[in-house]
């Protein structure tokens, strides 16, 4: 058939027409995103909405690594429970300890002795501190980024030593405990710890030349992802992901525990591009803020253990044990400023030895519930950059 016989015959030209747009014609499909993929950190699945390549939305599936770790809590004695707690954030296993120690001790009454309380507060900034290095390094990893990975588990190596010299693990401590610390700190561990700090805050500058300014990361996180302070509040964020939009609001300054009102430290919050030597193309809430609250807590958590260690008092390290712990007819809840955001447990006694109900809120959970909020029309490659800002721990938000 040639070039005339097609032009008149109109059969066949509006077929061509229908060809055509069917070429250009695209649909719908649905992305699964984990639950083992990396940049979810853990198994977190989303199934993502896409059209092309722009997302048009996001749904996170959670519960594959559900352990009953609530119920396990109305089932043994509060100094039973404990090393279950360092598995709900494994990441931050000191900071967990404390807060149900806190919350048991609260409900019974216990006064942790003044240095129980100095050791707490050196743990769970040095716990800050390496928590907050994982998510620096996973989170350039996400953005294409690797060199600052190995930068920031090397210095975290340095810590889990520490941890490791004090309570002989690296991961799962069980150290903070009912009534104060398991063990006094060993001879030469303060000096050590002096060290580590001289050694550690010069290379905060390394990784904010590495990473936080990097240009091509400044592109890839900057206005992505935009949290107003108000979707902050509304959504019940905490920790750096509500710090990052702005709102300064730490539980170690509004309501200090273990002797937090005795120590000066600031708390960063987000800031737009153009001043104080942040980028341009930053905006107040967005993935880069949320990252580099982080990098300005770790600033803050070396400035409280030096005060912490300065002032370290003598004495008991932990309050007298009982073997008949009775959790009186009463209910109390606790919260701490974990490194991920506000984690608190809800104990209620009947005057047993066993807790009649435990409850735990842990702030990656809530912290994800703005995931399908954020991650709407947006393009795929932006959807790591959001969920790794946020910083999700699957352990604890499975429980």
């Amino acid at each position: 058939m040639t070039d005339t016989m097609l032009q008149t015959t109109p059969d066949v030209q509006i077929d061509r027409d229908r060809s055509v747009q069917g070429d250009l014609r695209t649909e719908e499909m649905l992305v699964n995103m984990g639950p083992q993929h990396p940049s979810t950190h853990g198994v977190l699945r989303l199934v993502l909405r896409t059209d092309g390549e722009m997302v048009l939305e996001a749904i996170p599936h959670i519960g594959y690594l559900h352990r009953c770790a609530e119920k396990i809590g109305e089932n043994l004695q509060p100094y039973q429970y404990i090393p279950y707690t360092d598995r709900m954030d494994y990441l931050a296993g000191m900071n967990n300890n404390q807060a149900y120690a806190l919350a048991v001790e609260r409900l019974c009454g216990l006064k942790v002795p003044p240095r129980g309380q100095a050791i707490r507060v050196i743990f769970a900034e040095l716990n800050r501190i390496a928590s907050h290095l994982v998510s620096l390094g996973t989170y350039g990893l996400d953005m294409g980024a690797f060199t600052p990975f190995l930068y920031c588990f090397r210095e975290r190596e340095m810590i889990l030593d520490l941890f490791e010299a004090a309570c002989g693990a690296r991961l799962t401590y069980s150290y903070i405990t009912i009534g104060g610390v398991h063990d006094d700190l060993p001879e030469g561990w303060v000096d050590r710890l002096r060290e580590f700090l001289d050694y550690f805050e010069p290379k905060i500058d390394d990784y904010n030349n590495l990473l936080s300014f990097n240009h091509i990361f400044v592109k890839r996180t900057g206005r992505v992802g935009v949290i107003s302070p108000e979707d902050a509040v509304g959504f019940g964020l905490t920790g750096p992901v509500l710090r990052g939009s702005g709102v300064r609001w730490d539980l170690r300054k509004v309501l200090p525990y273990d002797g937090y009102e005795q120590y000066e430290f600031d708390v960063p919050i987000g800031q737009a591009g153009g001043s104080n030597g942040i980028p341009e193309g930053i905006t107040v809430g967005d993935c880069w803020n949320r990252y580099f609250v982080r990098v300005l807590e770790m600033v803050q958590s070396v400035r409280i253990i030096r005060q912490a260690l300065d002032r370290l008092p003598a004495g008991e390290f932990r309050a007298p044990k009982s073997t008949s712990l009775k959790l009186p007819n009463d209910e109390v809840y606790v919260e701490v400023e974990n490194p991920r955001g506000q984690l608190g447990f809800y104990v209620r006694g009947d005057g047993s030895a066993i807790p009649y109900r435990v409850k735990a809120r842990g702030p990656s959970f809530c912290n994800l519930s703005i995931a399908t909020y954020t991650c709407k029309d947006i393009l795929l490659a932006d959807v790591p950059a959001i969920i790794g800002s946020i910083d999700v721990v699957m352990g604890e938000v499975d429980r």
